[in-house]
């Protein structure tokens, strides 16, 4: 059936939608959600139908995504009609079924869902169907080339190619910025693509984004690698395991995550890695709460780090507090750079020179930590990271007091004295949000206190720094609310930990840093 496309000056987040008149789906048998194959001169789509009342008879509405990929203006005639079920489908009910998939099978479900094959929610229904019966080890494997294949790859040349990656969950984690200069001052080659914060205030991508730029081209993240052996630059661009992003679009809105071995290890094939470091990070504040369950995880990244032809050593750190001070793009920018140059809070450094040690050693390198202290202590790490952020078209010269930060600044005071007893890492996250990051570079929170350390009446637990006014009012009341930091008191005057639901607090953040 012959239509004329009526281009809609809207996007659809990557999605292809086509708006249809209810009076024209009857005649082409189209139902909501059904896929209609859309040919124009001798290009065509498949696309999901979207049915509108009112939508002008023998017309079709296309969003951006759409009209672009087919190359066509406004009051262009398309040819339409409905198209048949993808054959992904029947794999994915067979997952649904609890079924096991073959190699093919994942194959086939992956390249519709990065050519748009996929509704949202037969993929929604496909990862929850992962959540619920699991994957095997051939399943993630399967997933995982499946995901490298229909995307673009990396070549760095000759082999080792070194990475280091967090499974997240954890606020104030700035260690690749540390880890990655370390490296790469070493000799060896550490080219590190990230991500950007989803539901944390801080995604590498976003601190490192404070010194420089990180959205590169392909070419140009080569030859910073050549000229630095090492940077730190946002992945989403790159069509590394494009699957992933889409996947993640869905992961988020249902609280979900069962693709995090297929995800990272996907865009770590992608990029050529050869070597890696997998950081577990364990305890009440991480997304990994017992060392059971770590020692499995780190048992399962092995695996299919073999499968692949990776080499995985995963580290189990300590996961009951922030790491460092500083929460937010730019406060924790400030916090590595004060850490490369000497300065900075111990727990940070200690983590640094423990993985780039581990990183060290899976190379042949003897007594990696020391190796990975001496990169960080001589300056040389420093200036490397320096080199780096020039190659990426930032300042070398940076100072830390010169990366701006929120203007805004209020502080959340003790109402007793004590030592800290609890630190709630979700709580954190909430109000660092709250105050604006990371979408406000300068806006997050510092801590003033620590698991350990003593407090006086009154005295500051937390800064808050905002960029505009009215976010430092909404962050501070919240933390007021939250009271994220807990003091201890002797057994006796505490008794009441408590109360159910008289104490309302905010909804529980679903982290999916990757």
């Amino acid at each position: 059936m012959k239509l004329v496309a009526e281009v809609l000056n809207i996007t659809a987040g990557g999605r292809r939608i086509a708006i249809l008149g209810e009076e024209t789906a009857s005649l082409l048998g189209v139902h909501s959600s059904d896929r209609i194959r859309i040919a124009y001169g001798d290009q065509q789509i498949i696309a999901i139908a979207n049915l509108a009342t009112h939508f002008p008879k023998n017309r079709i509405g296309l969003y951006e995504e759409t009209s672009e990929t087919l190359g066509l203006k406004c009051e262009e005639t398309v040819e339409v009609q409905l198209a048949q079920l993808p054959e992904s489908l029947r794999h994915v009910r067979a997952k649904v079924r609890g079924e096991r998939l073959r190699e093919r099978d994942m194959v086939t479900i992956v390249k519709d869902v990065v050519e748009r094959h996929l509704s949202e929610v037969e993929i929604a229904a496909f990862l929850t169907a992962l959540k619920i019966h699991g994957l095997s080890m051939g399943e993630n494997e399967a997933l995982s080339r499946a995901m490298v294949e229909t995307g673009k790859t990396l070549d760095f040349g000759e082999a080792p190619i070194l990475d280091k990656h967090s499974i997240g969950g954890l606020p104030g984690d700035k260690t690749s910025l540390l880890v990655v200069p370390i490296v790469a001052a070493a000799g060896f080659t550490i080219p590190k693509t990230s991500s950007r914060a989803v539901t944390s205030p801080a995604g590498t991508a976003d601190r490192v984004e404070t010194l420089c730029p990180v959205n590169l081209s392909i070419k140009e993240i080569k030859t910073v690698v050549e000229e630095t052996n090492g940077c730190l630059v946002w992945g989403g661009a790159l069509e590394l395991a494009p699957a992933d992003d889409l996947f993640i679009q869905v992961e988020y809105p249902l609280g979900i995550d069962p693709l995090l071995l297929p995800s990272i290890m996907s865009k770590k094939k992608a990029i050529g890695a050869t070597h890696i470091a997998i950081d577990i990070p364990t305890g009440d504040g991480a997304k990994i709460k017992s060392m059971t369950e770590a020692y499995t995880l780190a048992s399962d990244f092995v695996d299919l780090g073999k499968r692949l032809g990776m080499n995985i050593q995963c580290a189990l750190t300590f996961g009951e507090q922030p790491i460092g001070y500083a929460i937010g793009p730019a406060l924790e920018a400030q916090e590595a750079l004060n850490a490369l140059m000497g300065d900075g809070p111990i727990d940070l450094k200690e983590k640094a020179v423990s993985l780039a040690g581990m990183l060290f050693e899976m190379v042949g390198v003897e007594k990696g930590r020391q190796k990975a202290e001496n990169m960080l202590q001589s300056g040389k790490a420093e200036r490397k990271f320096r080199e780096i952020i020039e190659a990426q078209g930032g300042n070398p010269r940076v100072k830390p007091e010169e990366i701006p930060v929120g203007d805004k600044k209020a502080e959340l005071t003790s109402n007793q004295a004590g030592r800290v007893l609890w630190i709630s890492t979700e709580d954190i996250v909430h109000i660092a949000r709250e105050a604006g990051a990371p979408r406000k570079k300068g806006a997050g929170v510092v801590l003033k206190a620590k698991l350990g350390e003593a407090v006086k009446k009154d005295g500051v637990l937390l800064e808050i720094y905002a960029e505009r006014s009215g976010k430092l009012v909404s962050a501070l009341e919240l933390a007021k609310r939250l009271q994220p930091i807990v003091l201890s008191k002797k057994t006796e005057e505490q008794m009441l930990l408590d109360r159910v639901p008289e104490k309302i607090a905010a909804e529980k953040p679903f982290m999916l840093e990757r």
